[in-house]
């Protein structure tokens, strides 16, 4: 039986409207602890987040001061990449270095 619409006509397509914005954006923290090394905060932010020597150096400083420093800006799939990162970096090296993402509310 028909309902006088064959599959493969126009009419039987649907119409699905995407919207596609700005991916959501993502601050990553470093946390200042009493056992993790300036040095290897350092390297992390080197390493990791691709910090020159001068812009690493400042961020470790502003950690170590203020408790919490910002790392850099991601969509959500880097940011938790690198979270992950430093964490399992830290494991690696015996220091309890906190690294946090938060969502930017737009």
């Amino acid at each position: 039986m028909s309902n006088g619409i064959e599959k493969n006509s126009p009419q039987s397509e649907e119409k699905t409207e995407l919207k596609i914005g700005k991916p959501s954006r993502y601050n990553v923290f470093l946390f200042n602890d009493d056992y993790t090394t300036m040095d290897f905060v350092v390297d992390i932010l080197k390493m990791i987040f691709g910090k020159n020597l001068t812009e690493a150096t400042q961020i470790m400083l502003h950690v170590h001061k203020k408790g919490v420093g910002l790392a850099g800006v991601y969509p959500r799939e880097i940011a938790e990449t690198k979270v992950e990162a430093v964490h399992r970096l830290s494991r690696e090296n015996e220091f309890p270095l906190k690294c946090i993402m938060e969502k930017i509310n737009d």
